[in-house]
């Protein structure tokens, strides 16, 4: 009997819904969109909101130019997790081909850094900043431009609502322009040599035939106008926070801090930035030297002056830890991962103590000393979100307890790579979570066992077209074969 005619209780069978998703990821390499729309809609039916579903639908849509459509998956993709990294960016995708270029920057920034390796968000956080002053177009009017996500130095991620605020402006973009706590004379001192750029931009949007003109890529010059206003609004209440006009009038009467910059915000977007850089373009002791430094000047403000110093501090830490990784240093990074756990812990930030387990499982693992990297990394399993993050994490206890000779754990954590890997239609994830699943069976004396997740890689290797792999994987399964009883 198959699967199907034994589901007496009206049930979908498992497999229906992986398959599913299988088709809509394979029609979507083909560029079959339309096709691909309906696998994912028709696997959203088996189980509504799943995460890596609306994602992969969000991309049809952007692929066939209906923005709107793939904006309404992203934002559904992060309804329970607002820090999923593939919701992120597909939702700043939406919005930069919406033309919203200011939040998708945004969200590209908060995507980086959440995971600051992955090479797509900074590419997105480059082309927003480009359309942003394309859409500008003076020398003057350029200095707009403000580097950084503004969300990054609060810790109410509901403070700016971004999303919210895209939605208002496409019902009432002039009465949002007007909502300002602030008066005209603090706002001048918020934005100080922005404030004449404001002013500037609030009388072309007086000049009606002006407004009613468009860019060159079709957008209208009220919309490009106002969405540059609306930005500038953000800027003044996000400034108000961090640097209280009173304080800024208290430095001007002869009391400034030494050593403290005229914009810390903007220094510490910019320089967290620099170190990033670096590190990615393979300069590691750059990076690090910058860090350093950025960290002597952070360590001389006063929390009053920056109220999440330490939750900054801890950030700077792990960019020191991580530099120190590239260059071999490992005891020196390890000291400094130590340090921003503590600090996330003190500060009961949940993604930085995620970002510091998994770097000091990370050294732990590259220098052999397993068991302490599994002890740090099951610590992370209740931080994870994502479920890419969750099929790595769950593959690399499992390889670690392999090379323990922990067989029995090693075989656990490989199935939970499976099934998690499975959910998110990672065929990559898949073919490596059946290798391991393998391997543990055949140390367990499992031979059919083995040959069955053998042959499931492979097929996995193939449909993949991975050529490294299938080699590999065809000479351990023949092997494995050898084993069978005769």
């Amino acid at each position: 009997m198959s699967e199907m005619d034994g589901n007496h209780d009206g049930q979908k069978p498992k497999g229906v819904f992986s398959t599913l998703m299988a088709d809509g990821e394979w029609l979507y390499l083909k560029g079959e969109y339309k096709k691909a729309i309906s696998s994912y809609t028709a696997a959203l039916t088996l189980k509504p909101g799943d995460k890596s579903c609306l994602v992969g639908r969000a991309r049809c849509h952007l692929k066939m130019g209906l923005s709107e459509n793939a904006l309404q998956d992203a934002e559904a993709s992060l309804k329970e997790d607002k820090s999923y990294f593939e919701g992120l960016y597909q939702k700043a995708e939406a919005l930069y081909y919406m033309g919203e270029f200011e939040f998708a920057l945004v969200f590209y920034h908060r995507g980086q850094k959440l995971r600051p390796q992955v090479q797509e968000f900074r590419l997105g956080i480059q082309k927003a900043q480009e359309a942003i002053e394309n859409c500008v177009g003076s020398p003057s009017s350029a200095k707009l431009e403000i580097k950084g996500d503004l969300s990054f130095l609060q810790r109410d991620e509901e403070r700016a609502q971004p999303s919210a605020a895209v939605q208002h402006l496409r019902t009432d973009r002039k009465q949002q322009s007007q909502k300002t706590p602030k008066s005209e004379r603090t706002t001048k001192q918020l934005l100080g040599e922005f404030y004449s750029d404001k002013k500037y931009l609030e009388k072309l949007l007086e000049d009606e035939d002006l407004v009613k003109g468009r860019t060159k890529g079709g957008e209208r010059l009220q919309d490009v106008i106002q969405s540059c206003l609306t930005y500038l609004d953000t800027c003044t209440e996000f400034w108000s926070q961090e640097k209280p006009v009173c304080a800024q009038k208290r430095r001007r009467s002869g009391n400034p801090r030494r050593g403290a910059p005229p914009e810390p915000v903007q220094f510490l977007l910019t320089s967290l930035d620099d170190i990033d850089a670096e590190l990615t373009s393979g300069n590691a002791e750059a990076s690090l030297k910058k860090a350093e430094g950025v960290m002597k000047v952070v360590r001389g403000w006063s929390e009053r002056e920056v109220p999440n110093k330490r939750e900054l501090l801890g950030s700077l830490h792990s960019c020191i830890g991580n530099a120190l990784m590239e260059l071999g240093d490992m005891d020196r990074a390890l000291e400094h991962h130590h340090k921003d756990l503590e600090l996330a812990e003190e500060c009961k930030l949940p993604d930085g103590v995620s970002r510091a387990l998994d770097n000091i499982g990370r050294i732990h693992a590259q220098t052999g000393r397993f068991s302490l990297a599994i002890q740090f990394w099951e610590k992370k399993i209740p931080e994870v979100r994502g479920g890419l993050e969750r099929t790595w994490l769950f593959h690399e206890i499992g390889w670690c307890y392999l090379e323990l000779e922990r067989h029995e754990e090693a075989r656990a954590y490989g199935v939970r790579c499976a099934a998690a890997a499975d959910d998110i239609a990672d065929e990559k994830w898949q073919m490596n979570a059946h290798v391991l699943v393998a391997q543990s069976q055949l140390k367990l004396g499992n031979v059919e066992s083995c040959v069955s997740h053998f042959e499931e890689a492979l097929t996995r290797a193939r449909l993949q077209e991975d050529t490294s792999a299938v080699p590999v994987i065809l000479k351990a399964l023949d092997e494995a074969r050898r084993h069978l009883p005769q």
